[in-house]
C-alpha cells in the first residue's frame, strides 16, 4: 500500500467513492447486472446501517455518496459488497471482478456534497450514455427529481420526512 494514501475515517462525513472493475473491463455494462447490483446495494446498506445520498452504476465503474456504516467500516462495508457481487457475477473465465482499491473523497462542506451530488448525477450524460440524467435507470437521480423510491434507499429530506410520518403514524 502506497505510504502516501489516507483515509480519514470516523469524521461524520459523506464519503464520494469511486471503485471499478478489474482493468476497467464493462463488466457492469449489461442491464440485468446493473439491476443485481442495485440489490446487492440495498441489501449490504440495510446489513451495514449506512445512508447512501446518492450512487450509479456506470460500466465499468461505481460510484457512491454515502455516510460511514453504523456496523464496521467503510472499507469493510465495500468489501461485502464487491465479494458478494464478485461471487454473483463474475464470469468464470475472468481471474477478477473487482480492482482491489477504491478511492475515497471526505465531503467535508456543503459546496463538495452538492458537487459530488451533481457530478454522479451527470456522469452518464457526460459518458454519452443518456442525453439526460432522468434518462439513465441505474442512478438515484430519478429520485431527487421525482422522489420516488427506488431499488436503493436513498438518504434525502423526502425519505428522512417519510420516516418522521411512518414513527407518528404507523399504521400508514
Amino acid at each position: 500500500m502506497p505510504s502516501d494514501l489516507k483515509r480519514y475515517q470516523q469524521t461524520t462525513n459523506f464519503h464520494f467513492i469511486t471503485f471499478s472493475c478489474y482493468r476497467r473491463q464493462l463488466h457492469l455494462a449489461v442491464d440485468a447486472v446493473k439491476d443485481s447490483l442495485e440489490h446487492f446495494l440495498e441489501e449490504t446498506r440495510r446489513q451495514r446501517g449506512l445512508c447512501i445520498a446518492a450512487y450509479v452504476v456506470m460500466p465499468e465503474h461505481i460510484h457512491l455518496l454515502t455516510n460511514e456504516p453504523s456496523e464496521g467500516s467503510l472499507a469493510a462495508f465495500l468489501q461485502v459488497f464487491k465479494q458478494r457481487a464478485s461471487r454473483e457475477l463474475k464470469p468464470v473465465t475472468e481471474k477478477q471482478f473487482w480492482e482491489k482499491r477504491y478511492y475515497d473523497f471526505n465531503v467535508s462542506s456543503g459546496e463538495k456534497y452538492v458537487e459530488k451530488l451533481r457530478y454522479i448525477h451527470r456522469n452518464p450524460v457526460t459518458r454519452g450514455l443518456v442525453e439526460r440524467p432522468e434518462g439513465y435507470r441505474w442512478s438515484s437521480f430519478n429520485h431527487y427529481a421525482t422522489r420516488e423510491r427506488g431499488v436503493v434507499e436513498i438518504e434525502s429530506e423526502w425519505t428522512a420526512r417519510r420516516r418522521e410520518q411512518f414513527a407518528s403514524h404507523p399504521s400508514r
